[in-house]
């Protein structure tokens, strides 16, 4: 072989061995950028959890609405709107204090935050 052939051969052999390493380069990257996507949007999807507020009075619905409606608009007044950022469950008595404890009981089970 003459020095020229050799000096080509040599030269074929780095430009091969630099494709290859670019080639895995672009490989890793991309892996790298798929993984970065995949688990931003699975951070995006995770849901906030809602505080939930249990309601309960001796009263029926009818009668308990303007204090209901009283509690509903001061926490608005502190950034908490029903439906969007807090929900409420409502549980009443209806004038039987003998209820109070299987309501109670009820709003356990839903667990709510708080009963008011």
């Amino acid at each position: 072989m003459t020095a020229n052939s050799e000096r080509l051969a040599v030269s074929g052999q780095r430009t091969k061995e630099q494709r290859m390493i670019k080639n895995v380069f672009v490989f890793i990257c991309s892996l790298l950028t798929v993984f970065l996507l995949t688990v931003s949007l699975a951070q995006a999807q995770q849901p906030k959890k809602v505080p939930r507020i249990g309601y309960l009075s001796n009263s029926d619905p009818v009668t308990e609405s303007a204090r209901a409606e009283a509690v509903r608009l001061a926490l608005r007044e502190r950034g908490y709107i029903e439906g969007q950022n807090i929900a409420t469950e409502y549980l009443y008595a209806e004038g039987k204090p003998d209820r109070y404890a299987e309501l109670a009981a009820e709003l356990a089970r839903l667990k709510v935050d708080i009963i008011v």
